[in-house]
């Protein structure tokens, strides 16, 4: 997140972390990269350095039936398999967790907001914006979702293919009462939901289908990273590692191919040759639209919401922008 919160000090995340993890923080530096989460850069006197996480469990919460409970839950399923997949599997491309002093993956900051530390690691993105620099990273990257696949370690969670903010989504199309006033970006979101209404619900539609086919075929599932895009590619001295752990999942293959993909459609050939594992399709299709969907649904609740004019909400009216044209992204579908 590019603003850090208000309501988390300084000095509850100091006291944690020499609580949780014996580390005396001496500073402690804001970074604002990414969304989802909020990260500081932690030092203590010696030098020594903990990159910190901080997740805000009420907005990880996929549904309005959710707690921060369940939130926390898939936290620490999710870091608890990247722990597992370095020190059982032997994967050192994967930058885990630092567990607490009583072995916990994540540690319970607040009732809203949960804490994961990580070794600080020097290196740069392997691309930008999501995008790799070179082929040479992105079949570096495939053999080691290779790896991941194969792993059988840890308790990671089952994909449900449940869409975070689909509930929200559904009821705001259907929602015919007078306008948004929340924000700035108020009013602008929800003329463009207006516009593209019947489009969204037709892909509503189509992803409940290819979720269910998905859904029958459990033999097919494995661990997945979730999200190995170039942004969570770290370009080391000593090679490329894979950071970000916290959507990490049992579940068809494709959710971590389905990006890449689309980049090199030969990367799909050489991991069905590598494997034995037939691609499948559909599958490819689902997690494409699962995260249209998803971007569509939280930008829009962000919006529907009071919000105010910053660097997050700027950012986040640009993609919605992006993501909320269904006839030019899915025009199969749309015919």
């Amino acid at each position: 997140m590019f603003t850090e919160p208000d309501d988390l000090p300084y000095s509850a995340l100091a006291g944690a972390l020499q609580e949780l993890w014996g580390f005396t923080a001496a500073s402690l530096e804001y970074q604002p990269v990414g969304f989802g989460s909020y990260h500081w850069l932690a030092t203590d006197g010696a030098g020594r350095r903990l990159y910190v996480t901080a997740d805000d469990l009420a907005a990880k919460r996929r549904t309005a039936y959710e707690t921060a409970d369940d939130a926390f839950g898939r936290l620490c399923h999710a870091f608890g398999t990247a722990l597992a997949l370095r020190g059982e599997a032997g994967l050192d491309f994967v930058v885990a967790p630092l567990p607490t002093a009583t072995g916990r993956a994540v540690a319970r900051l607040s009732e809203r907001y949960s804490l994961v530390t990580h070794p600080y690691v020097i290196g740069t993105d392997a691309g930008e914006d999501g995008e790799f620099t070179n082929d040479g990273d992105r079949h570096t990257v495939v053999d080691m979702l290779i790896r991941i696949h194969r792993a059988r370690v840890g308790k990671p969670g089952v994909d449900d293919f449940v869409v975070p903010h689909l509930d929200a989504l559904q009821a705001m199309i259907g929602d015919s009462r007078g306008a948004w006033r929340g924000g700035p970006y108020a009013q602008r979101a929800q003329e463009l939901l207006r516009t593209h209404a019947k489009d969204v619900h037709v892909l509503i539609t189509a992803y409940r289908g290819l979720a269910r086919r998905a859904g029958s075929r459990p033999e097919r599932m494995v661990i997945t990273h979730g999200e190995p895009h170039a942004g969570n590619v770290i370009v080391t001295a000593d090679g490329l590692i894979l950071v970000d752990w916290d959507t990490t999942l049992v579940a068809p293959p494709e959710r971590d191919l389905w990006d890449l993909a689309g980049d090199d459609a030969s990367l799909l050939d050489y991991y069905a040759a590598t494997t034995g594992t037939e691609i499948d399709d559909e599958a490819l299709s689902l997690y494409r639209l699962w995260f249209d969907l998803a971007e569509v649904g939280g930008y829009l609740s962000l919006f529907r919401s009071p919000h105010e004019d910053t660097a997050d909400t700027r950012a986040s009216w640009k993609e919605l922008q992006h993501f909320l044209r269904p006839a030019e992204r899915w025009p199969s579908l749309m015919r």
